[in-house]
């Protein structure tokens, strides 16, 4: 797989009925090796060991329902009373982030309110803090710890 602009973790991967597959922490369990899990696995990993998000407070795959559309955040924060408070979606490092990406992530916030919406390919990571009071979103320089959200 391509290497990213996120720290090395020890990744654990395995070979099943010839596909690769790799060790999601927080689902407990090998999921196939794409070129998107690829970034999930090390952003997610980046969060906790790098920026002491607790694992248990993180989720993936996370379903939603757009009217009869049914979709899945690719991982969501949640407070300690379980309240959304960040939406990341990740897209394969080929993938170009653009607007279509924020579009998409913006349509999960309509539904989950969050405070951070970051998009990610491995390559470019992009944050932003909503601000509901001025409808308007910052993007910031770089993820805050977890103890300054």
């Amino acid at each position: 797989m391509m290497q990213l602009n996120l720290p090395p973790y020890p990744i654990r991967v395995k070979e099943v009925n010839g596909r690769k597959q790799i060790l999601d922490i927080l689902r407990r369990k090998y999921v196939t090796l794409t070129p998107e899990e690829w970034v999930r696995q090390h952003f997610i990993h980046y969060l906790i060991e790098h920026k002491n998000y607790p694992a248990t407070l993180l989720a993936n795959e996370v379903p939603l329902q757009v009217g009869e559309k049914k979709v899945r955040a690719d991982s969501v924060l949640y407070d300690q009373h379980l309240r959304p408070r960040m939406i990341i979606e990740y897209k394969a490092p080929s993938v170009p982030i653009t607007q279509k990406v924020f579009d998409q992530i913006f349509v999960y916030n309509i539904l989950l309110h969050v405070d951070y919406l970051i998009v990610s390919n491995g390559l470019e990571t992009y944050i932003c803090r909503m601000d509901y009071d001025n409808q308007k979103y910052l993007f910031l320089e770089d993820i805050p710890n977890y103890q300054n959200i």
